[in-house]
């Protein structure tokens, strides 16, 4: 059986969507997955619109463009807005409760609130919140093993940034056991 997941990360510019998008595809990388990663961010970075796509397959990816994904991170309002209806039918949407006031319309899909921006803030993981989003995706969506967390992130976190470890490891199990 084929297996491919498309991913989209869609959020405010600074708040790491690029960063989670690049753990998801090294962590396919890892797994010996084909895979496409595709930053895109408005034209002012930080308080900008940011989104990432990433594609994970056992086949050959032959368009790195997501426009029907089969999982979504909202981050904020504006990309729930944006790109809610785009979800394949059957799709997940993975939505921060905490910057994101309203319920998803549609029925068809599953969809998880995990108030991830007041998770973060409460464990003193400020920036964070991507990291937990992508531990409940992970969770969820069986797109990655939780066994090569640990192994990816030695290999995304810069060695400048060597410090910051611990701190996504710990948001990554954050999401990845909260029970909302």
């Amino acid at each position: 059986m084929s297996f491919t997941k498309q991913i989209l990360i869609a959020g405010f510019g600074g708040q790491g969507i690029l960063f989670a998008g690049k753990f998801l595809a090294y962590a396919g990388l890892m797994e010996g997955k084909e895979l496409s990663w595709l930053p895109s961010y408005g034209p002012e970075m930080r308080g900008g619109t940011a989104n990432c796509s990433v594609i994970l397959s056992d086949s050959p990816v032959g368009s790195p463009i997501v426009n029907n994904p089969d999982i979504l991170i909202a981050m904020n309002l504006p990309s729930l807005d944006k790109y809610e209806d785009a979800v394949v039918s059957g799709g997940q949407i993975f939505v921060d409760s905490s910057l994101i006031g309203r319920k998803v319309i549609r029925s068809d899909v599953e969809v998880h609130y995990i108030p991830a921006t007041q998770l973060a803030s409460d464990e003193e993981l400020n920036g964070l919140a991507n990291m937990i989003m992508v531990g409940k995706l992970i969770k969820e969506s069986g797109a990655i093993d939780y066994a090569d967390v640990e192994k990816t992130m030695e290999k995304v976190i810069s060695a400048k940034h060597k410090n910051l470890f611990d701190f996504n490891l710990k948001a990554i199990n954050i999401g990845y056991n909260y029970k909302g």
